[in-house]
């Protein structure tokens, strides 16, 4: 499991003039959250606590990380289509939007895959089946899912959690042809909203359809379960805020909140499965793709939709702001910090000792970098 956070607020939603400075703020405070979950995971199953019943599954799901990167990619990449075509202006231009995306993730990430590689070549860990010329390549390449045996083909031990940044790459390439079909083949580049919203609805059943066919079926490889179809609808949730936000509908964290730790309870039952990434019964895959969706998305509309009250502004504090802002570094090299921890400062032999020092310690030890690979790559404007 693991997240990612590939989209840039600042840097997407520069262009849409009714977004607020505040707004952009929170926007990147929730990045901060969804980083920070996805460490306190991570710490949770280096340190063993994901087999201890109901606490170990709620552990597990703080992997909801993922999907509210996702959340917020959806919304602030498709905003701009959305927007253009509300006020009836030319369509972002396509060439622009694939150069930021490189531009955005990939020197940051580059950097961290060949440095991971370095590390550990010098280090006792094992076993890499991504420790070689093509895994390092299949890394770098970000189709290092496209395979079968995926476990045991391109995995490295220090880069598991790019599963994720390859699905959001996926949805960058897929992104405008999703829009095309959208706003020009569907809505005839008229404003039509609510036709935009069905729309939105039909393309959700694309991932109860795909893990249906995965977990039905075998002559696809197995790093399947880990492609694009089987978590659209998160990032459509995001799709959906962004076509609600000119119709003016407002969400506060009040109303939004309380249902979606509801939410994350329920699904931290065995109804989501077991604490993996891709559950081995199609309803338990169901279930948690349905649950996620919800949360994620609740957790980011008052945000997206206008709220100001306590949420909105916590989030955009400037401690929020600031891991916002090296969120996506962070997510980056953090297995490789925590595994540095766990070892050399902590010294605890593997799924023992304490969840919460080796978050903090794992914090402690990865931001002074994060921060400078952030300030040696960020896109400056």
């Amino acid at each position: 499991m693991s997240v990612s956070d590939t989209s840039d607020s600042a840097d997407t939603v520069g262009g849409l003039e009714s977004v607020t400075r505040g707004r952009v703020a929170s926007l990147t405070g929730i990045r901060a959250v969804a980083a920070l979950l996805v460490v306190l995971t991570h710490s949770a199953y280096t340190t063993g606590k994901y087999g201890q019943g109901y606490l170990g599954l709620v552990y597990s799901r703080m992997e909801i990380g993922v999907p509210i990167f996702f959340v917020l990619s959806g919304y602030l990449l498709f905003s701009p289509w959305v927007s253009g075509t509300a006020s009836q202006r030319p369509a972002p231009s396509v060439r622009r939007y694939a150069w930021h995306r490189v531009r955005r993730i990939m020197p940051a990430y580059a950097i961290t895959v060949v440095a991971a590689y370095l590390v550990y070549h010098f280090r006792t860990a094992g076993p890499n089946p991504g420790h070689t010329w093509e895994g390092l390549l299949r890394n770098l390449t970000l189709t290092q899912i496209y395979t079968d045996h995926y476990l045991y083909s391109y995995l490295h031990q220090g880069l598991t959690q790019m599963w994720s940044l390859a699905v959001e790459v996926a949805f960058y390439v897929a992104l405008p042809f999703l829009a095309y079909l959208l706003l020009v083949v569907l809505c005839r580049r008229r404003w039509r909203p609510w036709l935009l919203l069905a729309g939105l609805a039909a393309l959700s059943l694309v991932t109860p359809a795909w893990l249906t066919l995965v977990h039905t079926t075998d002559w696809l490889p197995d790093g399947a379960r880990l492609w694009l179809p089987g978590y659209l609808a998160w990032f459509l949730g995001g799709m959906v805020l962004a076509v609600l936000r000119p119709l003016g509908i407002r969400a506060y964290g009040l109303a939004c909140l309380p249902p979606a730790i509801v939410s994350y309870l329920i699904v931290s039952t065995p109804l989501g499965g077991e604490p993996t990434t891709s559950p081995a019964g199609l309803g338990e895959a169901l279930a948690k793709a349905g649950f996620y969706t919800v949360i994620a998305t609740l957790a980011v509309a008052p945000l997206a939709l206008g709220d100001s009250g306590f949420y909105s502004r916590l989030l955009a504090s400037r401690p929020m702001v600031f891991l916002g802002e090296i969120s996506y570094e962070i997510f980056l090299i953090h297995l490789i910090t925590m595994e540095l921890v766990m070892v050399e400062i902590l010294r605890y032999p593997i799924y023992t000792g304490s969840a919460w020092l080796l978050f903090a310690g794992t914090l402690v030890v990865t931001i002074p970098p994060a921060w400078l690979l952030h300030r040696l790559t960020r896109v400056r404007s």
